[in-house]
């Protein structure tokens, strides 16, 4: 067997749901696992939930267009000007859509890294880098990540023949107009996965392990399932063993790096797959 082959049967063997058990046993005897008195796994706990559901009601509610839509009426009123003036501008100029993902993509920024940031410094006085910022040891673990990846791009495949999928992707609907719409949505979107990474497994998993071990992996998958609620249902299914695997690789590697490529793979892969089959691949690089 090839060297690359060994590595992808060891990796499928620890993958292997029968030893799931037997990894969470791992981190949990790891030294950075419940390494808090109890008061302070308390405290810790009590933090980084708080946290977590502040920053989620800020999303949900905020990154919506509408949000932005009430801000720009609220400044054009205060310039004494029609309460829409701004917000039609803005979709007159031809990037209102784009626009409003960068408002999106901000909010995550906010939520997801911003409002953590202040919890990891000010409360636990600890630095951002300790929270799976470094590359660690990722590149240990890249047949883990790989076999993640890689049936997903099978039924990324298979999917682009259905209806649903391409009137769902890409979210951007303008994505296939020009190379600079195609490239300034996949920044912003891949943005939100480097933020949405660090949130669910560098904050939750790093901040909650020294206070109940491996348990932070099974409190990390119940919010990040009830983001996928809004999406296709089996992207929702799968991010229940998306987000297991994800979080056992994110501590073992103490990185969110490899949970970042996957999500790139897989983001830019469903927008590629489904502009190829509609045919939409950009032809200039400026829209106008």
């Amino acid at each position: 067997m090839s060297g690359i082959g060994a590595s992808l049967s060891g990796a499928l063997q620890r993958l292997n749901p029968r030893r799931i058990l037997v990894l969470l046993d791992d981190i949990d005897a790891d030294a950075d696992s419940y390494r808090l008195s109890r008061p302070a796994a308390l405290r810790r706990v009590f933090a980084v939930l708080a946290c977590v559901s502040v920053s989620l009601l800020l999303i949900h509610y905020l990154k919506f267009s509408s949000s932005l839509q009430t801000l720009l009426q609220w400044l054009s009123e205060v310039q004494g000007r029609t309460p829409n003036y701004w917000w039609w501008e803005l979709r007159r100029s031809g990037y209102g859509e784009l626009l409003s993902y960068l408002w999106w993509t901000t909010w995550h920024v906010v939520g997801y890294v911003l409002l953590p940031w202040l919890i990891i410094r000010r409360v636990m006085g600890e630095r951002m880098r300790h929270f799976g910022w470094g590359w660690g040891d990722t590149h240990r673990h890249w047949q883990g990540y790989l076999l993640l990846l890689s049936p997903i791009l099978v039924f990324i495949y298979l999917a682009s023949f259905r209806p649903d999928f391409l009137q769902h992707y890409p979210f951007y609907k303008q994505a296939g107009r020009s190379w600079f719409d195609f490239i300034s949505w996949e920044l912003l979107y891949l943005t939100q996965f480097i933020c949405l990474e660090f949130f669910f497994r560098g904050f939750v998993l790093q901040g909650l392990r020294p206070a109940i071990g491996a348990n932070a992996i099974w409190v990390m998958c119940v919010p990040y399932l009830m983001i996928h609620f809004p999406k296709l249902w089996p992207e929702a299914v799968g991010a229940i063993l998306f987000g297991l695997f994800l979080g056992i690789l994110a501590l073992r590697s103490r990185s969110i790096w490899g949970g970042f490529f996957v999500h790139a793979g897989v983001a830019v892969g469903m927008d590629v797959a489904s502009l190829l089959r509609q045919g939409r691949i950009p032809e200039t690089f400026w829209p106008f």
